[in-house]
């Protein structure tokens, strides 16, 4: 009975003391309700944040870190309208800005084959369009009636400056490729004219037919070229004859309606239909690199843009876009789309 009796004394002691332990378990048993929502949490945000996640060694650094990388695109729900002037170049660098773009998260809405420099510049002050492919001594010389420069970080410098301070526009970084204007000719027109180089087309110049984009006269650029030579005024005047660029122009020449052309040093048509092009041996032509500009109120919401396109510029060399032109003007005839799509393939910027 001794042994008997003890529990029966102790009974409400250890019933107690269990219950003590029961009270004093609770936050244990229900610690992990209080702490699943911060282990549950990242799953709503992990698919924006995969990738940092995986490699992470600070657990709450991705989650922190990880938006910054695309918030530009998702967290202001921007779509990015992009436009362009109306030629296969400019045409194809813009649809490369747009699917490199579109490879890091961003809505990109099309306006592409706008017109002359003053259309899409007048679209991008207005905010018809967030950014287009523009030409640094255009934009020098035409936009901002600035004297040329012969240097190119110079030009860009210039450009930069100006449009920041008139327009509220920033320039990104330019492609080393220079699309400067050059006269061409075919071979057996050269060949029968005795033509090299600017200062030989001077003396014939009243009795040739000169096509070139409608703006050609306007353009100051041209202005102070034909200035510079010499050349007939009828050259740039009566017997000049408005041809859109891009693949018009080409087809007149080689038709014979015209006798030359005012070409762009990356035109494809150049090497793709084995024409002469005429050396500029006064330099009147300045450098003329394609870069993107951009409002620069749709880059302070969207900063992640500038590094996207930055690393696209550095691509486009001479040979790479004269190549890729002639694949959309030659016979191949293909869409600038698809052009555009595997040479960023090649060169690992979209997937």
């Amino acid at each position: 009975m001794k042994y008997l009796s003890a529990p029966l004394r102790v009974g409400p002691l250890l019933l107690a003391l269990a219950l003590l332990l029961a009270a004093c378990g609770k936050p244990t048993a229900t610690a992990p309700a209080t702490t699943a929502p911060a282990t549950t949490a990242p799953a709503t945000t992990a698919p924006a944040t995969t990738a940092p996640v995986a490699v992470a060694t600070d657990a709450t650094a991705p989650a922190a870190t990880a938006p910054a990388a695309t918030a530009p695109a998702a967290a202001s729900g921007a779509t990015i309208k992009i436009g362009s002037k109306n030629f296969t170049e400019a045409i194809l660098v813009a649809e490369m800005y747009a699917q490199v773009l579109e490879a890091n998260g961003f809505t990109v809405e099309r306006k592409f084959n706008l017109g002359a420099t003053p259309i899409a510049q007048a679209a991008i002050v207005a905010g018809d369009i967030d950014l287009y492919p523009e030409y640094t001594s255009t934009g020098l010389l035409e936009v901002l009636k600035a004297k040329s420069i012969a240097d190119a970080k110079e030009i860009l410098t210039a450009v930069r400056k100006g449009y920041e301070e008139q327009f509220k526009l920033t320039w990104l970084d330019a492609s080393p490729f220079n699309d400067t204007n050059t006269f061409a000719l075919t071979k057996a027109k050269a060949t029968e004219l005795g033509v090299k180089t600017f200062s030989d087309l001077v003396p014939l110049s009243g009795k040739l037919k000169l096509g070139g984009p409608p703006e050609f006269p306007e353009r100051e650029d041209n202005k102070a070229m034909l200035a510079l030579y010499g050349f007939d005024p009828k050259f740039g005047g009566t017997n000049f004859v408005q041809l859109d660029a891009g693949s018009l122009r080409y087809e007149a020449l080689t038709r014979g309606d015209v006798d030359v052309i005012l070409a762009f040093g990356t035109d494809g048509q150049l090497n793709g239909l084995g024409l002469t092009t005429l050396e500029d041996d006064k330099h009147a032509y300045p450098i003329y690199q394609i870069a993107p500009v951009v409002r620069q109120d749709v880059l302070a919401a969207n900063p992640s843009m500038a590094a996207i396109l930055n690393k696209l510029a550095p691509a486009l060399t001479d040979t790479v876009m004269s190549g890729l032109n002639w694949q959309v003007d030659g016979p191949d005839k293909k869409e600038v789309a698809a052009v555009a799509t595997a040479f960023l393939k090649s060169q690992s910027l979209v997937k």
